[in-house]
């Protein structure tokens, strides 16, 4: 009687196991191990680095989208300058309301010897953000008088503070204010609205000797 052979679960059994070509993958070289640290140490002292990138970045954006842009400036030294070289009494506008913001200033005076002529601009950016410019000469060719009043068209006048101004429009399409005293323009125009550039113009006053 011959001995009976494997039943054929025993058989499904030894079939599934490893077969003789498989073989457990290698463990990793010391090599491989050094290169894999070598990684992870980079990334981790890489990582504050590149956090304080962030940070500013960040701090510059925040700095550049500061909402008021507009930066004023104290014209007081140029205005002095101007009413100690000037011929004439300097006059400019003071004590101008909140939103009233000087943003530059300009002046001839430092170059200007004994008679000659000094002009004063002085550049303002007002409540609504837009631009009045303040000029006064005792030169009637002065660039910055010629540029607005050549080619203006005189549109009446208005009374401002005791004075009478004269009312232009000029080739820009602004509203011009000026007048003359004893030889003097004074002058102020802009984008401002015309509320606006009456105020500054009503503001005109004497510089305070010091």
């Amino acid at each position: 009687m011959s001995t009976p052979g494997p039943s054929s679960e025993q058989a499904a059994h030894q079939g599934a196991g490893p077969s003789a070509d498989e073989q457990p993958p290698p463990p990793p070289s010391a090599v491989e191990r050094a290169n894999r640290m070598s990684a992870v140490n980079m990334i981790r002292s890489l990582l504050p680095l590149v956090v304080i990138c962030l940070l500013a970045v960040g701090w510059i954006a925040f700095r550049q989208g500061d909402p008021d842009p507009v930066r004023p400036i104290d014209p007081t030294n140029a205005v002095q300058l101007a009413a100690a070289r000037a011929g004439y009494a300097v006059q400019v506008p003071s004590e101008l309301p909140d939103g009233y913001r000087p943003t530059s200033v300009r002046t001839d005076a430092g170059d200007a010897v004994d008679g000659a002529p000094v002009t004063l601009e002085i550049g303002y950016v007002t409540p609504s953000t837009e631009f009045a410019g303040y000029v006064t000469s005792d030169d009637p060719d002065a660039d910055p008088l010629t540029a607005v009043l050549d080619g203006a068209q005189a549109d009446g006048s208005v009374q401002l503070a005791g004075e009478e101004w004269t009312r232009a429009t000029s080739g820009r399409g602004e509203t011009v204010l000026s007048r003359e005293e004893d030889g003097v323009t004074l002058l102020v125009t802009g984008s401002a609205p015309d509320e606006e550039l009456q105020t500054v113009a009503a503001a005109v006053a004497p510089v305070a000797a010091r």
